[in-house]
């Protein structure tokens, strides 16, 4: 099994490694990955799901606005996933998520996914070990069931230190631009640091076997978008993807 083990993977960017190459590594990747969209797109045979969860403060929403920036917005599409509603917490967990897997040709980013049913709920104590053990089993036939579909699954984790994560609160309240991302229960959560830590790392070891999480350094945005490329690059690469022929009249 993979090591997941958080505590012993750095959230640094390698010190041997040139901030201006890599982020002009990822322009290149980032052309790329516009034109295996429009791939995926013509041949609608596949369809790729990115799930991207972290910490708060760990980049997400930065790494889908410069990952993405490229892409046809009609080939993506993008659900962020917050508090369930009355009726999200009247069905089953994963209701509400269901209807946001991608079709073929499409790609679907979820931005917090049903991942926050067994990590944010049980720090809450919304939900018991019990009750979330049970959930993996569930999820991993979930996801499972897409592959089998013709779904890429992609999860990240975007993995941030606690002294970054208090510098991007700072910035959220000093800088105008950004104060409306800032609530006040950040600092609450960043309280409960060491219990997502154990939460996540359940996840990682039990969901899923076959579709491995990737841990993706986050401390610098310009190594953690050139991480998330590279992986959805190599994995459309994979797919040997062709455009459609003329079709007959």
């Amino acid at each position: 099994m993979k090591n997941y083990d958080i505590s012993k993977i750095s959230t640094s960017a390698p010190e041997n490694v040139s901030k201006e190459e890599i982020k002009e590594k990822t322009d290149v990747l980032i052309e790329r990955l516009e034109e295996l969209q429009n791939i995926l797109y013509a041949e609608g045979k596949s369809s790729l799901l990115i799930i991207l969860q972290g910490m708060d403060a760990s980049g997400k929403d930065g790494a889908i606005k410069a990952v993405f920036s490229a892409v046809n917005p009609q080939g993506i599409s993008v659900k962020s996933f917050k508090k369930p509603t009355e009726e999200e917490l009247a069905h089953d967990f994963l209701w509400r998520i269901h209807k946001h897997t991608p079709r073929k040709g499409k790609i679907q980013i979820f931005n917090r996914s049903h991942y926050e049913d067994v990590l944010v709920t049980r720090v809450l104590g919304l939900t018991d070990d019990k009750t979330a053990r049970a959930r993996f089993k569930i999820i991993n036939a979930f996801e499972k069931s897409l592959q089998e579909r013709g779904t890429q699954i992609l999860k990240f984790y975007l993995h941030i230190s606690e002294k970054r994560q208090k510098e991007r609160f700072q910035e959220r309240l000093s800088n105008p631009r950004k104060q409306w991302k800032y609530n006040s229960n950040d600092l609450k959560t960043s309280k409960n640091w060491p219990e997502y830590r154990k939460y996540y790392q359940e996840v990682f070891e039990n969901c899923s076997p076959d579709i491995p999480w990737q841990i993706i350094p986050s401390d610098h945005k310009w190594y953690k978008e050139y991480l998330i490329a590279k992986t959805i690059v190599r994995t459309l690469e994979g797919l040997k993807m062709k455009y459609p022929g003329l079709v007959a009249g």
